[in-house]
């Protein structure tokens, strides 16, 4: 299947990323502890405004890119907890979100939603390394941006 994006994706990924995402639950202590050891403060905190579901999915990416980039430095560990931070700006819930993955960038929060790389970019700049910007950015092309883009396709 190809995204709206031009991203290629299976139905299974976009199956299971819907049902894992239906509860927005809060990620446990350890991991908020995790996070906020890996992020600067002005970074946590743009992370704790994520939703749940969201904060969750990064923890598992963070993990899944540690085990693909064993070598990753603390900025290039931040993008993997901040590559989906501009979809805050969308502010579309669990139906929404899928919906928008359907239909693609139609109306001004279905765009947001699917431009999330260059929104959480910009909320990044002069916050965070200018590594982790070019990360979510989706501006890098190296082992590493390979690493979290398997990471977070997984």
């Amino acid at each position: 299947v190809r995204t709206p994006e031009g991203d290629h994706v299976t139905l299974t990924h976009l199956f299971r990323r819907a049902v894992t995402s239906f509860s927005n639950a809060m990620p446990a202590e350890t991991e908020m502890a995790l996070a906020e050891s890996v992020l600067n403060r002005e970074e946590f905190a743009l992370w704790c405004a994520m939703d749940g579901r969201d904060m969750r999915h990064s923890m598992d990416v963070l993990r899944r890119f540690e085990r693909n980039a064993p070598i990753a430095t603390t900025a290039e560990r931040a993008a993997a907890l901040l590559h989906d931070v501009g979809k805050t700006q969308s502010a579309l819930g669990w139906c929404a979100r899928v919906f928008a993955t359907v239909v693609g960038p139609r109306g001004r929060r279905f765009t947001a939603y699917h431009a999330h790389e260059s929104i959480g970019a910009g909320m990044l700049r002069g916050i965070s390394d200018p590594r982790t910007v070019e990360l979510v950015a989706g501006a890098a092309d190296d082992s590493i941006s390979r690493a979290l883009a398997a990471a977070d396709q997984t």
